[in-house]
């Protein structure tokens, strides 16, 4: 026997809990969502651990292209829930930190390195033909001496593939492009400037960290609709010529329509279309994430207390990023008069393995080689968590891919979407997976066309209401 339902979800990510809540809105109520974990997020979920240190599953932060998604936030946490931050974001190389944008700010560079990346921006290539790949946007755009010294190992450490092997159609405003004449004039007056970005300004959960957003959505929906969300049921197969889900515990769903936030490799590997799309999964590119939460001793040293997360392209530490993550909120540690945390990530992929059983000592070490850690001694505690899927990668083929791939599952009436269910890194972010679920929603129900999934260019340039 198989339970009936007009739409099941599946995830109780963004996307997932957006859908349900817009389903709510438009009084629909044949709905049902499941969730493989316990507790709601997603990929942007929290952890406390049993030292009361919170964790995010990776250094975000909220910042918005949509009205609709901000009102919402405003609603579940309250006006006192949430802590506004100004960005704070640098590069550590050349033994200095650099303000972010690096390319805004070459004046804090030592003088050869600083006079390198100038003159790279002034023989900058150019070519008749859009770029190949990422690799040569960045040379063409930004000149050799940026590549070399930061855009070309950065993004190495970030993707974990070769550049030459990712398309640059994502970009958008996720890089910044450059006025010759406003880096000379920094230069000459050795000023910072910092304000590029759509993230320069950003909030953050005052209690329980990112998480606490989707849970406090989860909540909401269970008081309104009781045994609609339906916890730790991992999706095991899909039959989608039958509209079948069947989920771990023997329980199997009938649905009319299904919303999947699922990774859309697994979803179709797991699928009655596992051999008909493979050719196409097979070309899909992600990359792993490895999350190490450092709890540390006393409080950051003033290099750093005034900083939100910093840049590594160099050698000598595994990470690319960390984020002074007691910095977003004093209640991401017990007692911030006694204790900070500093959260930094690793990238693996096929191309960049990682030795699981050793990367948290080289994050450690990476932490004392740059300087931010001051000694074994002032650490506390580590937390680390993989998570399989971090990065949808912006691989050369992946649109190719998606096209096959997506109207495949929609002509069974099988919608994926969210960060890894519609596989697009350049609409992942929260506020993007939002809106692809209340967007997913308003299609079925409104006959209103899906902006974001389709057209990225236009939501990352504009706000929507």
């Amino acid at each position: 026997m198989a339970d009936r339902v007009g739409i099941l979800i599946v995830g109780a990510g963004p996307t997932g809990l957006v859908a349900a809540w817009r389903l709510d809105q438009l009084a629909q109520g044949e709905w049902q969502l499941c969730e493989a974990e316990a507790a709601a997020g997603g990929l942007a979920g929290s952890v406390t651990d049993e030292h009361g240190f919170t964790w995010d599953l990776g250094g975000h932060v909220q910042f918005s292209h949509y009205d609709h998604f901000d009102r919402l936030m405003d609603d579940l946490l309250g006006p006192d829930g949430w802590l506004h931050h100004e960005r704070q974001a640098w590069i550590w190389t050349r033994g200095r930190f650099v303000p972010y944008p690096f390319q805004l700010n070459l004046h804090r560079l030592p003088d050869a390195e600083r006079d390198a990346c100038l003159a790279g921006l002034l023989t900058r290539p150019s070519g008749a033909s859009p770029p190949a790949h990422f690799g040569e946007w960045i040379d063409r755009s930004l000149g050799d001496g940026i590549a070399a010294l930061f855009l070309r190992p950065y993004n190495l450490k970030v993707w974990a593939y070769p550049l030459e092997e990712l398309g640059c159609g994502w970009v958008g405003d996720r890089v910044a492009l450059v006025d010759v004449e406003r880096v000379r004039e920094n230069i000459r007056l050795g000023r910072d400037d910092v304000a590029w970005g759509p993230n320069n300004r950003f909030r953050f959960p005052r209690r329980g960290g990112t998480g606490s957003v989707w849970r406090s959505l989860a909540r909401r929906l269970t008081d309104r609709h009781p045994g609609k969300l339906r916890m730790e049921r991992p999706l095991l197969r899909l039959d989608t010529a039958r509209h079948l889900a069947h989920f771990a515990g023997g329980e199997t769903v009938r649905y009319e329509r299904l919303l999947t936030t699922a990774p859309l490799d697994v979803l179709v590997r797991r699928s009655d279309l596992a051999a008909e799309l493979e050719p196409a999964v097979a070309r899909l590119r992600h990359s792993s994430t490895h999350v190490i939460g450092v709890g540390l001793r006393g409080r950051p040293d003033e290099r750093l207390a005034d900083k939100c997360w910093v840049y590594f392209p160099d050698a000598d530490c595994p990470f690319y990023r960390a984020t002074v993550f007691s910095r977003y909120s004093p209640a991401n540690v017990p007692d911030p008069e006694r204790y900070w945390s500093l959260l930094v990530e690793v990238s693996e992929s096929p191309a960049k393995p990682v030795d699981g059983s050793r990367v948290v000592e080289a994050a450690l070490q990476g932490l004392l080689d740059t300087g931010l850690v001051p000694g074994r001694g002032s650490v506390h505690h580590v937390w680390h968590r993989r998570v399989e899927h971090g990065y949808p990668t912006p691989a050369l083929g992946r649109d190719e891919a998606l096209s096959r791939i997506l109207p495949a599952l929609e002509a069974r009436g099988v919608y994926s979407r969210g960060r890894f269910g519609a596989w697009k890194y350049e609409v992942s972010n929260q506020d993007h997976s939002f809106a692809q679920g209340a967007e997913l929603v308003d299609r079925w129900l409104r006959g209103i066309p899906e902006v974001t999934l389709h057209h990225p260019e236009v939501v990352n340039r504009t706000r929507s209401a």
